[in-house]
């Protein structure tokens, strides 16, 4: 027996998904993207190392960020007319609004994505991908590598092709100059 799919899980119209419907969907599940007109729903519960990881993350950069920038958690960044992603951490030079749902690329220096075994692939080649295209300078993707401890992979937008270059592979401690001065001790945020 086949089940039957919400309704609200028709698109709006043939060409499918646009980014400013995801603000019209009450009943979509809490994390949804959209890439490319389709929407990405995170089925598996997140996990521990994920979370964790996210968190401490995102606490380093809240301490490092100069004024001026905000660090936040899983909120979507408007890529273009048919792509809205959710990365784990963007920071962002965007004034604080009470009704904001999604950031524009233009005032996102930083993304970072923590690759859990669901989003793994995404992580690694359509989500570099959108932000580069969409003009994101800096992106950092964060994965397990053995128990309890992680990598980060650094990369800086080449202006000229459009495209990610990786600038490091970080294991020990993450000490960049870009988008503002950082050095972490990643050992301690390991579990």
């Amino acid at each position: 027996m086949t089940e039957e799919l919400p309704d609200w899980t028709t698109p709006p119209r043939l060409t499918g998904w646009e980014a400013d419907d995801l603000d019209h969907l009450p009943e979509a599940p809490k994390h949804i993207e959209l890439i490319d007109g389709a929407l990405i729903f995170r089925l598996l519960p997140q996990q521990q190392w994920c979370s964790r990881v996210t968190s401490e993350m995102a606490s380093a950069l809240v301490q490092a960020a100069p004024a001026g920038l905000t660090v936040v958690r899983q909120m979507t960044v408007r890529l273009d007319k048919q792509s809205r992603t959710e990365p784990d951490i963007l920071v962002t030079t965007a004034p604080c609004e009470r009704d904001r749902t999604w950031f524009a690329p233009e005032d996102v220096p930083l993304i970072v994505e923590v690759a859990s075994p669901e989003s793994a692939a995404r992580d690694r080649s359509i989500k570099p991908f959108k932000y580069a295209q969409a003009g994101i300078p800096n992106f950092w993707r964060i994965e397990e590598e053995g128990e309890g401890e992680f990598v980060v992979h650094v990369y800086e937008l080449d202006t000229v092709t459009n495209a990610y270059v990786p600038t490091g592979i970080h294991r020990e401690r993450l000490k960049v100059s870009v988008p503002f001065p950082l050095d972490i001790d990643l050992a301690a945020l390991a579990y």
